[in-house]
């Protein structure tokens, strides 16, 4: 069964070196801001930075000159003299006079940010800046980690057959959740579980501020890194220097509204890439674009009882070729290997959509796995709340089926089991809402037209709410700003980062 929907994390960043050395001069700082109350030790730490040998893992893209280090910080704010997490940080120092530091997110929920540091390189950004990542609590590098599955076991669950919606199938799905839900109380512990969603991390990020030694924050957030952005903005308004956020997560939808919006994002973008895969010959999918789902679906629908050949020994399952699809149409830099999947799947082999599903799903060479999927699940069950109405999620699964028909197995009951967050062992701690943020300065939101897993509306709604310059970038994939090699874009966020110079509104790239 596929337990969760999207991951939302950018799409590909080039991973470019520098050798960074640490600045002599730097601008003069404002005071820092107090405290809160009972926070003192937590905002007073002073960054302990060194090797990075025991940070991140093998997916991470740390350059030799990058810098590591963990700060501490509560799990529950509400008990700071109680169990404290370690929250693991990287940085490339700035090579000239610096701002300050430009503390990035990847999104996810549950992506590692330590490899964000070389976003920037051969800009002012590197210059200016100390680039500094994070692992969100219990994400990557970050102590404790979430653990929900051993490899063996989402390697299992990967190559179950898709969700049968008949009364025993969703029994059975549900079971599965609450069996999941347990695995994850069992391994993380529920005390953690229970602070590991958007209200701790942003209270994390204002500690990471003080720690660093900035008075306000310049921040630059992707995908879910937005939801973090805009509740940073929303708790500190007044500890914002800059901040911007590409590939917007608008809080005010639930988690309904969300996941059919960007059901239809998805479809989007593959009328988009069938488009383009029809006007060139040998085109898996044929040269009619009409026919392009009916041909999809021939290719993908065997998989549910028989699963392609590959050279691993997994085979590619149904979920998997899913997943690999997924994973190809977050950007259309990916849409030849998506082609190139979808010719070895008619020829009857899984290789490439196999690949594809191992990178959405963090599983390495060596068959384990980062934590990017039960963390995502493990954030997302806490920040949003939960579904126990059998009604709203048939008629959701009805929904999505018809806003993506090229992910409809044609298979729809009118049912549909309940997700695992109904199974999740402790209640959420966010709830859907407009942001408000009096007294932010001005920010900017960066919104692609054809963004698949955050469509372009929420980009506008989430500008509209903070009160921020929107940013439109005309394209098909998922964020931006300093990873899509746009001069316009780029340019625009380097000058309002670095001298606040805001693009003002109706900018497009």
């Amino acid at each position: 069964m596929q337990r969760g929907r999207f991951v939302v994390v950018i799409g590909a960043i080039a991973a470019l070196i520098v050798t960074g050395c640490s600045t002599s001069e730097d601008a003069p700082r404002a005071e820092l801001p107090p405290p809160p109350p009972g926070l003192d030790t937590f905002y007073s730490q002073q960054v302990d930075w060194g090797s990075c040998e025991s940070f991140g893992g093998p997916d991470d893209r740390l350059p030799p000159s990058a810098q590591c280090a963990r700060v501490t910080v509560p799990v529950d704010y509400a008990r700071p003299d109680g169990p404290t997490a370690q929250i693991a940080l990287s940085r490339l120092p700035a090579t000239g006079r610096k701002i300050g530091s430009l503390l990035m997110n990847p999104g996810g929920p549950g992506v590692s940010g330590l490899s964000m540091i070389t976003i920037g390189t051969r800009t002012e950004l590197a210059e200016k800046f100390d680039r500094v990542g994070f692992d969100p609590r219990g994400v990557g590098s970050s102590l404790p980690a979430i653990v929900c599955l051993t490899p063996q076991q989402a390697d299992a669950e990967r190559a179950e057959p898709p969700t049968d919606n008949t009364p025993e199938g969703i029994a059975a799905a549900e079971a599965d959740n609450r069996e999941y839900a347990d695995r994850c109380a069992q391994r993380t512990g529920t005390d953690l579980l229970a602070h590991v969603g958007t209200r701790e991390v942003i209270q994390d990020m204002d500690v990471l501020r003080a720690a660093l030694g900035d008075a306000e924050l310049s921040y630059l957030g992707y995908s879910y890194g937005t939801r973090l952005g805009a509740a940073y903005a929303e708790k500190f308004p007044r500890h914002v220097r800059a901040m911007v956020l590409d590939g917007a997560v608008d809080s005010s939808q639930d988690p309904v509204q969300e996941s059919l919006r960007q059901a239809a994002g998805f479809q989007g973008v593959f009328n988009a890439y069938s488009a383009e895969c029809a006007a060139q010959a040998g085109c898996p999918l044929g040269a009619d674009p009409a026919e392009s789902v009916a041909r999809f679906r021939a290719l993908v629908d065997p998989l549910e009882t028989t699963p392609a050949v590959t050279d691993d020994p997994r085979g590619l399952s149904y979920n998997d070729a899913i997943t690999g699809v997924q994973q190809a149409l977050y950007s259309d830099e990916m849409w030849n290997v998506l082609t190139q999947g979808l010719i070895e799947l008619r020829d009857g082999r899984g290789d490439t959509l196999l690949e594809l599903a191992d990178l959405y799903d963090g599983r390495r060479p060596d068959g384990t796995y980062s934590n990017t999927q039960d963390a995502f699940n493990a954030i997302r069950c806490v920040d949003d709340p939960r579904i126990t109405d059998p009604a709203v999620t048939g008629r959701q699964d009805t929904e999505y089926r018809k806003a993506a028909p090229f992910l409809d197995d044609g298979k729809g009951t009118g049912a549909a089991p309940l997700e695992l967050c109904a199974a999740w062992p402790v209640p959420n701690t966010s709830d859907p809402h407009r942001v408000s943020a009096p007294g932010l300065p001005v920010t900017v939101v960066v919104s692609t037209t054809d963004d698949p897993a955050t469509p372009y509306q929420a980009g506008v709604d989430l500008a509209e709410q903070l009160g921020a310059d929107l940013i439109t970038f005309r394209g098909n994939r998922h964020t931006a700003a300093l990873v899509a090699g746009d001069q316009c874009l780029d340019s625009a966020i380097i000058d309002y980062l670095v001298d606040l110079a805001a693009p003002g509104p109706g900018l497009t790239c």
